[in-house]
């Protein structure tokens, strides 16, 4: 992949996506192309096998997808398989009819059974039972993953996968209903503050263990394994650190600058109890994450409130 080639970033305006243009952007890459859902609808497997018979990108980035928090996955699970299924399959078929060079799926932790061993290897994909609370979103994301690994197969294409961890930055979605757990908490202390309440609720118990990664890091991650990684079987990308929901919300609260109460909503379900992935392969290949959680949660508040203005 060099600083010409044709690279198409599917979802260039999530939280994904708009990292990618970023990283690529910084580092001199010039023949950028994406579109909006409004100009190419990825559900519709003609209007995707038109742009790519049209364009013929060299390198694809396939970072679009239906995503959401824990009230989103369990209430509107039908439309979350269908919906990445159908991204998904037109994307990889079409890259293959096309002759794409390289294609890189993002996936999702979600992917893992809801009781692994710590941290998570690769190899502990499909050995369990899912989170029920989202497992129509894994289901499809382990169904692209499989697909790139069988078209690799069949094929002899060069598409490969990655896992990441859970991810925010610039560009994430503060949706209180459908959002994920740091950007809906970043959000909730932030109006808190603004119209001094006195707490703020949480959902669950605050004792599950999650890790974090910046969207920037995940990004540069991205490109490195694009250049340097060639097996069909994916890799987990993340920061190799946890912390607990409670722990998330008291580094958030002082970021913030709330100083108001924190509770937390029991009746509100934890989902995963744990979930640290593996970083052994990635660290090997050669990558470690370089944005420490309290530095990119400081960065990510500081363009919430520039976007809020």
């Amino acid at each position: 992949m060099d600083k010409q080639s044709k690279i198409y970033i599917a979802g260039h305006r999530g939280l994904v996506g708009s990292a990618l243009v970023r990283k690529l952007d910084s580092l001199g890459y010039t023949n950028l192309i994406y579109r909006t859902h409004k100009e190419l609808d990825l559900t519709n497997q003609a209007a995707v096998d038109d742009y790519f018979e049209k364009e013929k990108p060299e390198y694809v980035f396939l970072a679009a997808a239906k995503v959401g928090g824990i009230g989103a996955n369990s209430k509107y699970k039908a439309d979350f398989m269908m919906e990445n299924l159908l991204i998904e399959c037109n994307v990889i078929r079409a890259a293959w009819k096309t002759g794409v060079n390289k294609l890189l799926f993002l996936g999702s932790s979600c992917i893992y059974p809801k009781n692994c061993p710590q941290p998570i290897k690769e190899e502990y994909l499909l050995t369990g039972s899912l989170e029920p609370t989202n497992d129509a979103y894994a289901l499809a994301k382990i169904s692209g993953l499989k697909m790139c690994k069988f078209f690799n197969e069949q094929y002899g294409t060069r598409f490969i996968s990655c896992m990441p961890t859970n991810l925010y930055g610039p560009n994430d979605n503060y949706d209180l209903n459908n959002s994920h757990v740091l950007p809906a908490l970043l959000r909730k202390f932030h109006e808190a503050k603004v119209e001094g309440k006195p707490y703020v609720e949480v959902w669950g118990s605050g004792t599950p263990l999650r890790e974090f990664l910046h969207v920037d890091d995940m990004a540069d991650a991205c490109v490195f394994l694009m250049k340097n990684y060639e097996d069909s079987e994916h890799v987990n990308i993340g920061s190799g650190e946890e912390v607990s929901i409670r722990e998330l919300a008291e580094i958030i609260k002082g970021v913030v600058g709330y100083e108001g109460e924190l509770r937390f909503d029991t009746s509100k379900p934890d989902g995963t109890p744990r979930k640290l992935l593996d970083m052994t392969k990635l660290t090997r290949l050669g990558w470690k994450a370089g944005i420490n959680l309290k530095t990119g949660i400081k960065m990510t508040y500081s363009s919430y409130k520039e976007y809020n203005k």
